[in-house]
């Protein structure tokens, strides 16, 4: 299973790539995996500033629906719209194409908190 080094991870199994102040935001390997299928994604949070852990969409598999949460408080900048006619490619490319949203840091300190690929991988047991 795929746990990229370079990123950070949250317990809700989302990863995080940072680069100045903003961060994107996607799901793990893992959850995909766990979801199955990935027929949705709903983010209607765009341009809205949410507190970290808030819950910032939807993502729909074909036998369940998934809060998808806020690793870091901030204003939800891009919402990767090629999801929406091809949510598949969050199963296909968690790490890459299948990126969900952009957020303006709030609080660089809350990075602190994010789990590290280490730190990730003992907490799903891989």
């Amino acid at each position: 299973m795929s746990i990229p080094a370079n990123l950070k991870y949250t317990k809700d199994h989302e990863w995080v790539s940072i680069e100045g102040d903003v961060a994107t935001v996607g799901i793990t390997h893992f959850a995909q995996k766990e979801l199955g299928d990935i027929v949705y994604v709903e983010v209607e949070t765009l341009d809205q500033t949410l507190d970290k852990d808030e819950v910032f969409g939807t993502v729909e598999a074909v036998k369940t629906v998934s809060d998808l949460f806020l690793p870091l408080t901030g204003e939800i900048i891009a919402f990767n719209e090629s999801l929406e006619s091809a949510p598949e490619t969050v199963n296909s490319d968690p790490y890459g194409a299948g990126w969900m949203i952009k957020i303006k840091i709030a609080d660089a300190s809350e990075v602190d908190g994010l789990l590290s690929a280490e730190a990730y991988t003992q907490l799903i047991g891989a």
